[in-house]
């Protein structure tokens, strides 16, 4: 072992012999607090549960705390940003000697509900992966982050390296949109899990709950009531006329736009003709489409109802929406970063598009030119969820080689 090795809370080091990770005395690769298998077991052991999706829930208190120590204590300047009061967010900066460009590596501390799941928070580590809830969405991600935040505080860069670990994304974002009011960048890679490849798009989506409104009577009184959950049947099945037409025009990474019936209520009892009916609409939209345009298709969708039956009355309402995301595959934060992982990995990484919504609509909406690479793993938002230790590491030194290349 060489001298400028250290060992973590007893784990053997795990040597990262990736451009970036080098010892400022002898430039070797070192592990001093860069073990990737450590810094991700801890920040797994702290429940981080978003309270808006399960009430009462940790929230991101605890590890934001964990997280600014950390970086702390490797010499970035660290801000709290503590919006909304209680779901703070991290900003660390490891400053530049001025005149380089910066660069913004993005992660969320939040993590989605654990029920069902055991031992969510007791990290565990089999044939390379690291089990627990948020190793794979997005705790590995946030550590790769630390780690090149940590390797570029006196790597001799002119231009800033800025490690946000943000709340909320998993429910409304606030904690990115926080963060975007205060602080900029030149650029961003955001690290949700994408096997070590360059996602270059995503899809956004819309919320929205449809209405259909009859008449309430007794069961027996076919003259005199309107049946509201009968009412709705055109609308349910113009959703699949609908996805149909959507399905003709799919964008080159994400395929087609889509939408579906997530959740359906209405009725009071089996001796009642139902009032009124609401259909929970998700529609997941593609990079150009607009607000606008699924408001016309959805409004659409309920004339169909009215069509049918003209004494029906219908509402609309347009509930939370997301924009998708798409960067130029050869703009320049895609280019360096590819540029760096051909360095590190031995090739370039596969151009993606990606399906679920992500921060990085975000930071792009912001100005900032984003490009999403992160490691890879398995199991978001399921019962059994691990990342792979690896690629947490090579994500980690791919981060620091591009932060060389762009922060120069």
């Amino acid at each position: 072992m060489w001298p400028c090795h250290i060992e973590i809370r007893g784990r053997s080091p795990a040597v990262i012999g990736a451009r970036g990770f080098g010892c400022n005395v002898c430039g070797r690769p070192t592990s001093t607090a860069l073990d990737a298998a450590a810094l991700l077991a801890d920040l797994v052991a702290i429940d981080s549960v978003n309270p808006a999706l399960v009430p009462g829930a940790a929230g991101e208190a605890q590890i934001a705390d964990y997280v600014a120590t950390w970086l702390r204590e490797r010499g970035l300047e660290v801000t709290v940003v503590d919006e909304p009061a209680g779901r703070p967010s991290i900003v660390a900066v490891a400053r530049g000697s001025g005149g380089g460009a910066s660069l913004m590596l993005n992660g969320h501390t939040d993590t989605v509900g654990v029920a069902g799941m055991e031992r969510a928070h007791e990290p565990r580590i089999s044939a390379g992966r690291l089990y627990g809830r948020g190793a794979y969405d997005m705790k590995g991600g946030v550590a790769a982050c630390m780690l090149a935040g940590a390797a570029a505080v006196g790597a001799g860069l002119r231009g800033d390296v800025i490690v946000t670990a943000v709340a909320d994304e998993e429910h409304a974002s606030a904690g990115v949109q926080a963060v975007l009011r205060r602080f900029g960048a030149d650029a961003c890679v955001v690290t949700e899990p994408t096997g070590l490849r360059a996602c270059v798009a995503h899809k956004g989506f819309v919320w929205a709950q449809l209405e259909v409104r009859g008449r309430a009577a007794h069961g027996s009184r076919p003259d005199l009531g309107v049946d509201a959950i009968a009412g709705i049947g055109p609308v349910l099945a113009g959703i699949g006329a609908l996805q149909a037409r959507l399905e003709a025009a799919p964008h080159p990474l994400l395929g087609p736009a889509s939408l579906h019936a997530a959740l359906i209520e209405g009725g009071q009892e089996l001796s009642s003709y139902p009032a009124r009916c609401v259909v929970a609409i998700e529609r997941r939209t593609l990079p150009g489409e607009r607000i606008d345009a699924v408001r016309r298709e959805l409004e659409q969708l309920l004339e169909l109802a009215r069509e049918a039956d003209p004494r029906l009355h219908t509402e609309l309402r347009i509930g939370l929406q997301r924009d998708p995301f798409e960067v130029d595959p050869g703009s320049e934060v895609v280019a360096v970063l590819r540029a760096a992982a051909r360095d590190v990995l031995g090739s370039e990484p596969q151009i993606v598009g990606d399906h679920p919504w992500m921060d990085a609509a975000f930071t792009s909406a912001a100005g900032i030119p984003t490009v999403v690479f992160g490691p890879g793993g398995a199991g978001a938002h399921a019962l059994e969820e691990y990342g792979d230790i690896a690629s947490v590491e090579r994500c980690a030194a791919v981060l620091s080689e591009t932060a060389r290349r762009l922060c120069a």
